[in-house]
């Protein structure tokens, strides 16, 4: 099988890192309380920041998170179990984006760390996961992002949607299943 998996919220546990981050910027550097949507995964849609509040958070935090996240419990060994019983590993994600070689040099280092050079190809800085899934003709995506699971099912892609964090439902079908952990993944898969 050719899975596709996505990095942040998914492998590494970044999302929960970008929760403290942003809530002890808000509190601390900007001395407010301006939460609009603290169920969106997405940070830039939690608080009405500026885009000069946006860009401080990023500036101070952004390099330390990548560098931070720890795997997702379960993420190393499941990942090495799939690629050992023969699945094809393609990572498909959005870190990267906007010319940020320094953070796919920073996770490149990380997995080479950890042992974990587990990925048969990387598709960094990608915001259309689904037209990659296509063309790479992937049978499984893990996500943990509620708009590209919906996108890349309606491709007729079966999709993992991996719920850790408060984000929105999605409501399974035959290509969205909903899962809580690796364990379960691995379980599902098998």
């Amino acid at each position: 099988m050719k899975i596709g998996v996505d990095l942040d919220g998914v492998t590494f546990d970044t999302e929960k890192l970008y929760r403290v981050c942003t809530e002890l910027y808000e509190v601390l550097d900007l001395k407010k309380n301006n939460i609009k949507d603290n169920s969106n995964l997405v940070f830039q849609k939690r608080y009405n920041w500026t885009e000069d509040e946006t860009q401080g958070f990023i500036d101070k935090y952004h390099e330390y998170i990548v560098r931070n996240a720890n795997f997702m419990p379960g993420a190393k060994e499941v990942l090495k179990l799939l690629k050992e019983e023969g699945h094809k590993l393609i990572l498909i994600t959005s870190r990267g984006n906007n010319g940020e070689e320094k953070y796919i040099k920073i996770t490149e280092e990380i997995f080479k760390e950890n042992d974990f050079e587990v990925f048969d190809k990387c598709y960094w800085g990608i915001l259309d996961k689904a037209k990659i899934c296509t063309e790479e003709n992937i049978d499984l995506m893990i996500d943990d992002y509620n708009e590209n699971c919906l996108k890349i099912a309606n491709e007729s892609i079966k999709v993992i949607y991996l719920k850790d964090a408060p984000s929105y439902e999605i409501n399974d079908n035959e290509y969205i299943k909903t899962l809580y952990n690796w364990g379960e993944i691995y379980r599902y898969i098998r």
